[in-house]
């Protein structure tokens, strides 16, 4: 299976694990977008694979309560994919069974402010995403967003205690847009807290 692995940071710190190349990146809002309307709590997270909404994001609910789990506890992200969480750090696996690891205890994240970050990995049949938000208690959406404005909500995870930081997963299609694809975190009342700019991936 041909697999692509990438991660990225703001210092954009390449790795390397097991041999195999990945990169990440994460960065901070510069500055809010518009309040979206007021839309009723769900604890249900988004599916991974979860259809691509259209329009800007103010147009839609933007309350999503993410899904406490207890460390170590696996998520059936779909798709054969799989993701825990612990004290560190993300954790998922693929179909394929090879482990990974986001940690956020490294020191290459800031968690004294809001920030995004995204992992992709996926061949010809799709692409699972997956990142680390972090530096908010008050984070309630992360979307995928394509250069050519589709967007795709994805679920939320935390650890019991509010710790600051969480995970978001979601799947997507193989990639089509050449302009690549970002990520945006909202909070409940809908204002930008952090985004990544569109990527290839």
């Amino acid at each position: 299976m041909t697999r692509t692995k990438k991660y990225a940071a703001a210092a954009a710190v390449a790795a390397v694990l097991v041999g195999i190349p990945t990169g990440a990146y994460a960065t901070h809002a510069t500055a809010p977008s518009a309040p979206a309307p007021t839309a009723a709590t769900s604890t249900t997270p988004t599916t991974p694979n979860s259809t691509a909404a259209e329009g800007p994001a103010a147009e839609r609910p933007s309350t999503q309560r993410p899904t406490v789990v207890r460390p170590g506890e696996r998520v059936d992200a779909g798709g054969g994919w799989t993701l825990w969480l612990t004290r560190d750090g993300k954790h998922w696996a693929g179909p394929d069974g090879y482990e990974n690891f986001r940690s956020v205890t490294d020191g290459n994240i800031d968690l004294g402010r809001p920030g995004v970050s995204h992992q992709s990995e996926g061949d010809a049949t799709g692409v699972f995403h997956s990142g680390v938000y972090y530096g908010t208690k008050k984070a309630a959406r992360v979307e995928l967003v394509a250069a050519d404005g589709t967007r795709t909500r994805a679920a939320l995870v935390e650890l019991p205690g509010k710790p600051g930081w969480g995970a978001w997963y979601v799947s997507t299609p193989p990639a089509t847009d050449p302009g690549g694809i970002g990520v945006a975190l909202y909070d409940r009342t809908g204002r930008l807290l952090a985004e990544l700019p569109a990527r290839p991936f």
